[in-house]
């Protein structure tokens, strides 16, 4: 049938003709191409057909090849991007355009930088553009930007591709998703976070009667005693402070115990350190005792604040637990050259900030150093440890870059030392100018809206005292029925916003109709990033976190009823 086809096509003008056929052969399948011309008579009748054929096998072997890899490579679930060798795109896969929504087209018209993408560090990208050019494998972790939704966490290799001569053409990008690996990762820290703070709940609790002890003593002296104006003073004054301290420390546990998207930035670690000294020095024993020994002027690191945090308490409660007759934890901050930590893989270009948390405890067996780092081994008691807090710490670690590195003796204790890669630069924070008054006043009408009666009597005693006219409400709903009046004048607002009736963001809704021109300041107890970003859907800025001091309840009272338009009377 092949060869009657084949000379009916040549029977015709040009009597000339090409065909591809399959044979099967005792070596196997043979692939041949065939060039066959018409031999014709000059009355133009066909009476023969020279054919020429040539084995194509290996030609068709190579293009199925081909074929198969290039579906391979289209259809791969990991993104594929090729660059020349100045990071310029050649190629993208269909992953890599289903994840970020750029086509290669798009690229090539807007010139995007596709190995760019989910880098933030300027630096770190071109210390790895120039060690890929030079033959260099680059590997991290980033958090791929899309058109569309939140960015994905990716896996990222980019490493060269050679010629047959050995000579660098492209370079070659291999991009994961590791978002649901991230997601895990992130709730298995804030888990062992919550077990970390349940560890420290005993301490917690005493501290806190403790200073419930002293607010209620000198409460009962000045109303017991009749003191003396300068006694009284003394007294209230120690209120205070013990208010202040409670206040530190229910921040200090707030900040740790939320649930944070990672953010890599600039950061203090030497102020991160003896923030946590503050904190454990409250919860801890007192038969436990703290020694830092800061590298003052140390460079920032790159790096999550909250899980450094969740590092160092780790090391501390773990410490804590090997001392039970009491000792001393030192914590150590040092610069080191990544030249001199090559023994633990570092990059000898790279500066390191150590980190080392030592103690006077038990120490370990060489047998138990080596598997502190596994999950759930640990040599506590049933019901005292999951085993999870050095899997984690170890996670976060390789997560940033860095590296562990532990010296222990049995019975002279042990020391954790953490080398994280610096921040290239340093961001510096400009200090704030101290206002010369410290609770300004005024004349305007404020409705201070809250369910707690003891705090709308201090504010209204303390906005009358400086001038101001008040108007309370108890509940979200009468707050809405005061500012649908517009009988009454409303300058502004202070807002709680976990009330009956009507929460702050609803009450704030109807302000925003009702009274456009009143300045709202939001008070609250616990603002979860949801709330916040509630209120921020609405255009609102203005937050004060409880407990406050009256003056900076009165300083930022002030800026809101500055930055608002002057509102028109009351209508009679």
């Amino acid at each position: 049938a092949t060869l009657d086809s084949a000379a009916a096509e040549l029977s015709h003008p040009p009597h000339r003709a090409t065909r591809q056929d399959r044979w099967r052969t005792p070596q196997g399948v043979r692939w041949f191409a065939w060039e066959e011309v018409a031999l014709c008579d000059p009355d133009g009748g066909c009476f023969a057909i020279r054919a020429v054929g040539h084995d194509m096998t290996r030609q068709k072997l190579a293009e199925e090849q081909f074929y198969r890899l290039s579906r391979a490579v289209e259809q791969s679930p990991v993104s594929i991007v090729i660059t020349d060798v100045d990071g310029r795109a050649q190629y993208v896969n269909s992953k890599f355009t289903s994840v970020t929504g750029l086509t290669l087209e798009g690229i090539l018209e807007s010139g995007v930088e596709v190995l760019r993408v989910g880098h933030k560090d300027e630096s770190v990208y071109a210390a790895m553009l120039q060690g890929v050019r030079a033959g260099g494998e680059w590997r991290g972790e980033l958090a791929t930007p899309r058109q569309q939704g939140e960015p994905v966490w990716e896996a990222v290799k980019i490493s060269c591709l050679r010629n047959p001569a050995g000579e660098i053409t492209n370079l070659l990008c291999l991009r994961e998703d590791i978002s649901e690996r991230k997601q895990l990762e992130q709730e298995l820290r804030q888990a062992q976070k919550m077990e970390s703070l349940g560890t420290m709940a005993g301490g917690i609790a005493h501290d806190f009667n403790n200073l419930l002890a002293i607010i209620n003593g000198f409460a009962e002296l000045c109303q017991q005693c009749k003191p003396s104006p300068d006694v009284l003073q003394h007294n209230l004054g120690e209120i205070q402070r013990a208010a202040q301290r409670a206040s530190g420390l229910v921040k200090q546990i707030l900040t740790f115990s939320r649930k944070a998207p990672v953010k890599f930035a600039p950061m203090d670690v030497n102020l991160l350190t003896r923030e946590i000294i503050a904190l454990l020095a409250e919860t801890f024993p007192r038969n436990i005792s703290f020694q830092t020994r800061l590298h003052e002027g140390l460079p920032h690191l790159h790096a999550d604040q909250n899980q450094i945090q969740q590092i160092v308490l780790n090391f501390c409660v773990n410490a804590r637990d090997a001392m039970p007759q009491g000792g001393t934890i030192t914590l150590t901050t040092k610069l080191d050259s990544g030249a001199s930590l090559a023994r633990l893989g570092a990059d000898p270009a790279r500066r390191y900030a150590r980190l080392a948390v030592a103690d006077t405890g038990t120490g370990m067996t060489p047998e138990v150093r080596a598997r502190i780092f596994e999950p759930f081994f640990t040599t506590k008691p049933v019901n005292q440890g999951t085993g999870l807090g050095l899997a984690v710490v170890y996670g976060i670690v390789t997560a940033h870059q860095g590296f562990i590195d532990v010296e222990s003796t049995p019975g002279a204790g042990s020391t954790f030392n953490v080398f994280l890669p610096l921040a290239e630069t340093r961001e510096v924070s400009t200090p704030t100018a101290v206002r010369n008054e410290s609770f300004p006043g005024g004349t305007e009408s404020v409705l201070i809206v809250d369910d707690e009666e003891a705090i709308r009597s201090l504010l209204e005693k303390a906005l009358r005292w400086k001038g101001y006219q008040t108007t309370t409400a108890t509940n979200g709903l009468e707050a809405i029925e005061l500012l649908a009046d517009p009988t009454r004048r409303i300058d502004a607002m202070l807002l709680d916003i976990n009330m009956p009736g009507a929460t702050g963001p609803q009450v704030l809704k109807v302000a925003r109709v009702t009274r456009p021109d009143a300045g709202v300041l939001v008070i609250s107890g616990h603002l979860t990033p949801a709330t916040r970003a509630e209120f921020e859907k609405l255009g609102h800025r203005d937050f004060v976190q409880k407990p406050y001091k009256l003056e900076e309840i009165g300083r930022r009272l002030r800026e809101v009823l500055d930055r608002s338009p002057a509102p028109g009377p009351a209508v009679p």
